[in-house]
């Protein structure tokens, strides 16, 4: 079992838990006007309904094995926290409980061990857990796997220990290539990622049209994958193809530095690009990006500048993180930079203003529509599943339920609140255009049926059957 040892290692060495720290009355009424703030100019249900993207006619599947701890559970943000009266646990008895939480399936013991978590009882959460693990395997049915990691991340919560076993899951050795290669094979397997990149691609080429030089800017490279298909796609353009020039910034903290930086990415590409045919350079910016200024970038005149944002912005914090807002900070910024078109593709959830339990209910909807459009594609007794499971998702789930505040990194936003943070930056959209739609669509024939497209408001959403997964859009 991937997990639970280390798991349970990091757990002793953390499981005292902290009393939250007291808050002076200045600092509460910030919160409290942020929050305001928040909800006046980025509503946390999404007006559009982008998560019924593909006519569910629901926001989220409520059947009943969710629905009686949705009424009654308490939407504590911290563990710590209890309710004295009124709570999902008064009507279950401590001798009651156990016999009653048997006879549940996974699901049904995630939601209520997620509940009791959120009303700040420790002991029968942690019964909950201990019994979970017996029933759950990362190797059986996707709702077996993603129970398997879930409840992992209910433990961390409880013992306070999310942030190190974030962190113990993203560093372990050998890190970088293991996570580097089952992210490729993510994006391979799962169509999604891929077809959100395909798309800013597309708008991309869009963006090349009359132009002689272009520089695009990528806050977050990683491989370069991205542009090994754009360079391809480029190579192949009618007429004199335009002289490229490619910038990427680079967190000195990122897997990309493990693995020599991104010097090796650029000399990859650069190559690439001279047998191509294509008139190509790179530089790397190697700063964290919250600290990127433009001055940094070395942006020239006569060349169209491109800014690409893939899965990059939810990492960002925002106001509901902090006042420094660096989220919209740096949408300002890049504004400021007149670029002819920036790309946004991002997952299609709100893992960041959501108070703990409905986020829970939220990740669990989320991840068990990727679980299953994994099991279509790979065999359960596949390695590269696992592989993925464990170094793409597993991190991903445990940070958003087992972390509050600054320690929450996974911060993903549905897709109308990243319309409305574009819109405020000053943006204008670009919807794609219909050649770019026809090509993904295409090729979303080649996959399983159960993969969907859908335009809205400019932006395309791709989807694992009712569910909306990936969203991509473009801005000038």
């Amino acid at each position: 079992m991937f997990l639970y040892c280390p798991i349970h290692f990091l757990l002793k060495d953390y499981l005292e838990i902290q009393s939250p720290d007291t808050l002076d009355s200045d600092s509460d009424k910030m919160k409290l006007k942020l929050k305001e703030l928040e909800r006046a100019l980025l509503a946390d249900n999404d007006v559009d309904g982008d998560d019924d993207m593909f006519g569910t006619g629901l926001s989220m599947e409520v059947d009943g094995e969710w629905s009686d701890p949705i009424r009654m559970g308490s939407h504590h943000d911290s563990p710590k926290e209890s309710s004295s009266s009124g709570s999902y646990l008064d009507s279950v008895s401590g001798n009651k409980e156990v016999s009653h939480v048997s006879s549940q399936t996974p699901k049904q013991m995630l939601i209520e061990c997620a509940a009791i978590l959120s009303e700040g009882h420790i002991e029968k959460a942690s019964a909950i857990i201990n019994e979970l693990r017996q029933k759950v395997s990362i190797q059986g049915d996707p709702p077996q796997r993603i129970a398997a990691y879930m409840v992992e991340g209910l433990a961390a919560r409880m013992a306070a220990s999310g942030k190190f076993l974030y962190k113990a899951l993203r560093c372990k050795e050998p890190p970088s290539s293991d996570r580097l290669a089952a992210m490729q094979i993510l994006f391979e397997v799962c169509p999604c990622f891929k077809f959100g990149f395909m798309a800013a691609n597309g708008a991309i080429i869009e963006a090349f049209k009359g132009e002689k030089r272009v520089h695009i800017i990528d806050f977050d490279i990683s491989q370069g994958s991205q542009y090994i298909t754009l360079i391809q796609t480029i190579a192949k353009l009618p007429g004199k193809p335009p002289h490229l020039r490619l910038t990427g910034v680079d967190d000195p903290e990122s897997v990309q530095r493990l693995n020599g930086g991104l010097e090796i990415v650029g000399l990859r590409l650069e190559k690439l690009a001279e047998i191509l045919g294509v008139p190509f350079e790179f530089r790397a910016v190697p700063s964290r990006t919250s600290l990127v200024a433009p001055s940094m970038l070395d942006c020239k005149p006569g060349e169209a500048l491109i800014v690409n944002f893939a899965f990059l912005l939810h990492h960002m914090p925002d106001e509901s993180v902090s006042t420094i807002n660096q989220r919209d900070q740096l949408l300002r910024m890049v504004k400021s930079m007149n670029p002819k078109l920036v790309t946004v593709v991002e997952q299609d959830v709100n893992t960041n203003t959501s108070p703990f339990f409905p986020r829970f209910i939220e990740a669990y909807s989320y991840y068990s529509a990727v679980f299953d459009s994994l099991d279509a594609t790979l065999p359960r007794e596949s390695q590269d599943r696992m592989n993925v499971e464990r170094q793409c998702l597993a991190r991903d789930i445990v940070n958003i339920i087992a972390c509050e505040g600054e320690e929450r990194i996974e911060r993903y936003e549905v897709a109308g609140k990243w319309r409305a943070r574009m819109i405020m930056a000053g943006f204008k959209s670009c919807p794609m255009s219909s050649n770019v739609i026809d090509t993904i669509q295409k090729l979303i024939k080649e996959y399983c049926d159960r993969y969907k497209l859908k335009e809205d408001v400019g932006a395309l959403h791709f989807g694992w059957e009712d569910k909306s997964l990936i969203v991509a859009s473009a801005w000038s």
